[in-house]
């Protein structure tokens, strides 16, 4: 099975055990790191999910993997927040953060540089708007490697 299958086989599994306890699913991922496998869930609920919660999600997943059976390779199951720098993959990530403060890193320089800080404008399908201290970027979604929310400590 191809890792993006077995993503979206996990991601089914997973939705109505949130939806149950009115969590947010923000990523699930299958990947090699070193000699092992890691299928890594990704959630959130309004006021940051606990330690109790990533339990609760992760012995109900664990059964239902177990059933389906489905994953050839051994691997380990983590169950997390997507912590505060946490990436944007999905449309509803990007409209969830509009107006808010993100990081993006380019494959390519634009007038010499390669990373911004700003606050996410607008959000299309194919673009983003950055609003930065002095202008407004537009950036294609292609020319993005990596968008997140910023931190401050």
């Amino acid at each position: 099975m191809k890792r993006v299958e077995i993503e979206q086989r996990c991601e089914a599994l997973v939705q109505p055990i949130l939806d149950e306890h009115h969590f947010e699913l923000w990523d699930v991922e299958y990947v090699k790191e070193g000699a092992n496998y890691y299928l890594r869930v990704y959630a959130d609920k309004e006021g940051g999910i606990t330690i109790d919660d990533c339990v609760t999600i992760s012995r109900a997943l664990e059964e239902k993997l177990d059933e389906d059976d489905f994953i050839q390779d051994a691997y380990i199951l983590e169950v997390s927040s997507p912590g505060l720098g946490r990436p944007l993959k999905r449309e509803r990530d990007f409209l969830k953060s509009i107006g808010l403060e993100v990081e993006v890193k380019l494959y390519r320089a634009m007038d010499g540089q390669k990373e911004f800080t700003g606050i996410l404008k607008d959000y299309q399908e194919d673009r983003i708007t950055l609003e930065l201290e002095d202008k407004e970027l537009e950036l294609k979604r292609s020319e993005i490697a990596l968008i997140r929310l910023a931190f401050d400590f």
